[in-house]
């Protein structure tokens, strides 16, 4: 039978006191932030036999109070655990399948004092997930290909993304003389005469279709 890491009391300091109270309204925030659907649960490592002292959006069916986890115990027992596991899978005691993030916390000393704990109910989002896998679904079988886009508006915002590439820039943070040297490019290539291209060159750029047309003027 595998033994459980020895349980390393870590005295109880003033800092401590104050760490545990920053953490808790970290824990809070978070909570609050991502209700329902993520159980945050401060953890007390110096002491790992009721170490919950704050859970907000509780999954697990633990109360404040409870006991470390075995992780917790692991912490405690070597300080060269890893501070950070992240996106681990977990399973919450009715059988929901959740992703978990442990964060240990040190003092100064470099011992484990607490440990903030995420876990994030996948059910909701593989519901949700089905859900929008059935709406975006088309038929395949039926061999039909519609666009309601003017033809060549996929080649005029191409063409825009290559310009604004050339610059290492995106097309929304082209800045006006940038703009206006794109508008004769398109005007020299027979970009702009697309139907409708003022109005798709806009919503490319992120500008007004007046400023497209200013900017094709200069």
């Amino acid at each position: 039978m595998k033994s459980r890491p020895r349980k390393k009391r870590v005295p109880d300091r003033p800092d401590h006191a104050l760490l545990l109270s920053q953490l808790q309204q970290i824990a809070q925030g978070l909570g609050d932030t991502f209700a329902p659907f993520c159980e945050v649960v401060l953890h007390d490592l110096r002491h790992a036999d009721h170490s919950v002292v704050a859970l907000y959006n509780n999954l697990s069916g633990r109360e404040v109070g409870d006991p470390t986890t075995e992780l917790g115990l692991a912490r405690i027992a070597d300080e060269s655990y890893p501070q950070v596991l992240s996106n681990y899978a977990n399973t919450l005691p009715d059988g929901r399948q959740t992703k978990s993030t442990s964060i240990g916390i040190k003092d100064v000393d470099g011992k484990y004092v607490a440990a903030l704990c995420l876990n994030i109910d996948l059910t909701l989002f593989g519901a949700l997930q089905g859900m929008l896998n059935q709406f975006g679904h088309t038929d395949g079988a039926v061999r039909v290909a519609e666009s309601l886009e003017p033809a060549g508006a996929d080649a005029l915002r191409n063409h825009i993304d290559a310009f604004a590439a050339r610059l290492s820039t995106t097309p929304r943070s082209l800045k006006t003389e940038e703009r206006r040297a794109l508008m004769r490019e398109l005007r020299q290539n027979g970009g702009l005469d697309v139907r409708r291209a003022a109005e798709i060159v806009a919503a490319h750029l992120g500008v007004s279709r007046a400023t497209v047309y200013n900017d094709d003027k200069e």
